[in-house]
């Protein structure tokens, strides 16, 4: 099939990141994926116009508001996926979530990356129960064999041995919303009294990597990080630092997390997996369009 896949594309965006993701799954099936930005179209009729140019045969949007409600009515089938804000945000907004009742009406099928997400929407639209289906996001990490920590060390003149150094890295995209600074102060104080602490911000990933992972305790990372278990959970900058602290002189903790981190991953966020699943899932858009 020929389908229009419609995502919010900011760069190094999870979003963008799962869009990507998404259309291989579908493109390895034989389908031909047109990705196409929802913040680049204003109305459903500019859609339409791009549907008949490209010869469209169904479509899936990635957030149920901001790219599902530019596929309504254009007689073609197509699914969503949540994003985290649609049940999180726009669903308490009256009219927006009016909107979003009637796209859920329309869509074939809605997927929702955790249990928890699936529970939000159901509570929120109960006649789309039978046809919202869980697959968390698929991982698949492919570390640099040419990386040097020493060399990156000197490069970030943190003139150690990286054998003497806690690095602790965070791991999120540099935008507001996820207040990539909001442990610099406290993490700062604590590098003050041991300066062989360090904080090292990079990109999306980290379960995949066998690193013990310590994230904000925040809805969509409880969802994925069990206490102690996984990992652990902060809601303080001074939380954390003593949890850091705890980690640091509890290899067998480290271990134990680092182990278990592992095996969630492998359980529930495979990428094969989640390329089945969407295989199988667009299958349900084949046929005729409506009439």
């Amino acid at each position: 099939m020929r389908l229009l896949f419609l995502a919010v594309l900011r760069p190094h965006t999870g979003n963008a990141v799962t869009a990507q993701r998404v259309r291989a799954h579908l493109e390895a099936a034989g389908h031909v994926c047109l990705l196409r930005d929802a913040f680049d179209f204003e109305s459903p009729s500019e859609i339409a116009n791009l549907i008949l140019a490209e010869n469209c045969e169904a479509a899936l949007a990635l957030h149920l508001y901001r790219g599902g409600r530019l596929l309504q009515g254009h007689r073609i089938p197509f699914g969503i996926i949540f994003g985290g804000t649609d049940v999180n945000e726009d669903a308490n907004q009256k009219e927006k979530n009016t909107v979003m009742r009637r796209v859920l009406e329309e869509a074939r099928f809605a997927v929702a990356f955790t249990e928890s997400m699936k529970e939000m929407a159901q509570a929120q639209w109960p006649h789309a129960k039978g046809k919202i289906y869980v697959q968390s996001q698929g991982i698949a990490t492919t570390p640099n064999a040419a990386f040097n920590w020493n060399t990156f060390l000197q490069r970030s003149e943190i003139n150690q041995s990286a054998d003497n150094l806690h690095i602790f890295l965070l791991i999120c995209g540099l935008r507001q919303v996820k207040d990539p600074l909001y442990l610099v102060g406290a993490f700062s104080e604590w590098h003050q009294e041991e300066p062989n602490v360090y904080l090292v911000i990079v990109g999306p990933e980290a379960m995949d990597l066998e690193v013990p992972v310590l994230a904000r305790n925040i809805p969509g990372n409880a969802a994925v990080v069990k206490h102690e278990v996984t990992g652990l959970l902060f809601s303080t900058p001074q939380e954390f630092v003593h949890l850091a602290k705890r980690l640091v002189s509890d290899p067998a903790l480290e271990k134990e997390i680092v182990t278990n981190g592992k095996v969630y991953v492998r359980m529930y966020h495979s990428w094969q997996v989640e390329r089945d699943t969407y295989q199988q899932l667009i299958r349900k858009l084949e046929g005729c369009s409506e009439d």
